[in-house]
């Protein structure tokens, strides 16, 4: 920019009227710049919103079309007082409604041995005086390990070295001080329950010393009354006697499972009291789903809404796209999707669960009745008797509504989707005008230098008329 000081030599303020020659060039040029520039970053800003509320709804629905307890049952169960927690259940979505009595009369366990009477004075006695020797301990053939025995190792060692062993598939050793004659006992607990599955423990040198602590490969071992087998779980449902080799009890119900917990309380008479399964509807949890259901999309009108409206006098601001044809458009094909027919359903559409659109173009479950009952009353028909229906409506592959408007709100959000172009096309605009400034500045510094230049000559010709003016006035006298 050329720095000169006007006016100087004419006593006109030039230098101001340059000033206001130069606003008076920018200031359209630069409302319409600053008008296109707040239109751009508005659009932005209204196009980032709605790709976030979108992103949201989208997850929402997501959840939904893939939610495998969408259809859930619900175990109920009743135990003979608050105090018993005799078992706990699960259900498959294609278990059936059923009540069922269920008393539990044996848990499983695992096998457990203990050394007999007097077979040792303490803990600190030595298992094997002199040489070596090997205990193998077996459950059905399929899982063992080993533990070398040295002279001298005492009774704690041995317990340490089994319990330690890497190899251990679940043999537990504990010492019992009996405080008797009887000594101290070991006692081997295996976590190999149900019936055949006996620890067995080989004592595989024959040395005499180590038949004490196993129950076969010598003729001394622990007696048969030290040794407990494995056993299976029982109980009874509706008075039918059922095993299971653990606690565990698997499609024993078809599309049920139990597990049980506690054998059963006993009445005065010695009898198992029952406890009661009941297998029904998890019909709150779905009607939880499809209230969110509506909140979320009409949280997403209500944002499209906001974007797009028009201001309704001129104090009122429009919306940042007000009448965007595209957020429109996502407005009209979802309610084409969420009011469409379902064909995969016997419901045949959400009209039949109670939700239909209201005035304002967002969703409801009207209380009103026009002859085909309340949307609350269809609501509650439907959860009653079509359970299994409803996820259909939303979660069938080909026309589940929640499956289509994930597959709609995808093509807006990822990052090829339809708003994505949109803003890049905005940002490459926003570029554009920053260039269009950049353009207005060079013209506007060309301007003022001309300006300048013009008021220049004007200033220094009146300089000199003035001076020749003094002179003819000083020669005049």
């Amino acid at each position: 920019m050329t720095i000169q000081s006007l006016g100087v030599g004419s006593g006109l303020a030039l230098d101001d009227l340059v000033q206001q020659l130069l606003e008076a060039e920018r200031a359209p040029k630069d409302a319409r710049l600053n008008e296109k520039e707040e239109r751009i970053e508005a659009e932005i800003s209204g196009l980032g919103q709605i790709k976030s509320k979108l992103s949201a709804f989208e997850d929402s629905v997501d959840e939904l079309r893939s939610d495998a307890d969408i259809n859930g049952r619900e175990p109920t169960i009743s135990n003979p007082s608050e105090d018993d927690d005799v078992l706990s259940a699960e259900a498959s979505n294609s278990a059936l409604r059923g009540s069922y009595e269920i008393t539990v009369e044996q848990l499983a366990s695992g096998s457990r041995i203990t050394t007999d009477d007097g077979a040792f004075t303490s803990s600190t006695d030595a298992v094997l005086s002199t040489g070596a020797g090997s205990l193998t301990f077996d459950v059905g053939g399929s899982d063992s390990f080993t533990i070398d025995v040295t002279a001298g190792m005492t009774l704690t060692e041995l317990r340490e070295a089994i319990n330690n062993a890497d190899d251990n598939f679940g043999v537990t050793a504990n010492i019992i001080d009996t405080g008797t004659s009887a000594g101290p006992r070991l006692v081997y607990s295996s976590s190999e329950t149900g019936e055949g599955n006996d620890l067995v423990i080989t004592n595989d040198t024959g040395a005499a010393e180590l038949d004490r602590l196993s129950t076969t490969g010598g003729t001394g071992n622990i007696s048969a009354a030290n040794i407990q087998s494995a056993q299976n779980a029982i109980a009874y449902i509706d008075g039918i006697e059922v095993q299971s080799e653990s606690n565990e009890f698997e499609n024993t119900i078809q599309n049920v499972s139990f597990e049980v917990n506690e054998v059963s309380p006993k009445d005065a008479n010695g009898d198992l009291l029952a406890t009661t399964l009941d297998i029904g509807y998890d019909k709150e949890g779905l009607e939880e789903k499809i209230r969110a259901f509506v909140e979320n999309y009409n949280s997403l009108i209500d944002e499209i809404d906001t974007l797009t409206r028009y201001g309704e006098s001129e104090l009122e601001e429009d919306g940042a796209l007000a009448g965007d044809s595209l957020l429109r458009g996502i407005q009209t094909t979802m309610a084409n999707i969420v009011g469409g027919n379902v064909s995969a359903s016997a419901l045949g559409g959400l009209f039949q669960v109670g939700i239909e659109f209201n005035d304002d173009g967002k969703l409801e479950i009207g209380t009103t009745d026009f002859g085909l009952g309340t949307g609350e009353d269809r609501l509650e028909d439907a959860l009653e008797d079509n359970f299994d229906e409803i996820a259909k409506l939303f979660t069938d592959e080909n026309e589940g509504i929640a499956t289509r408007l994930y597959e709609f709100a995808d093509e807006y959000t990822s990052y090829g989707g339809l708003i994505s172009l949109r803003e890049q096309t905005a940002k490459d605009n926003r570029e554009e005008l920053y260039d269009e400034r950049e353009t207005l500045e060079l013209r506007m510094q060309s301007y003022e230098d001309t300006l300048r230049g013009k008021y220049l000559n004007l200033d220094q010709t009146v300089a000199q008329l003035n001076q020749t003016s003094s002179a003819l006035l000083a020669s005049l006298g």
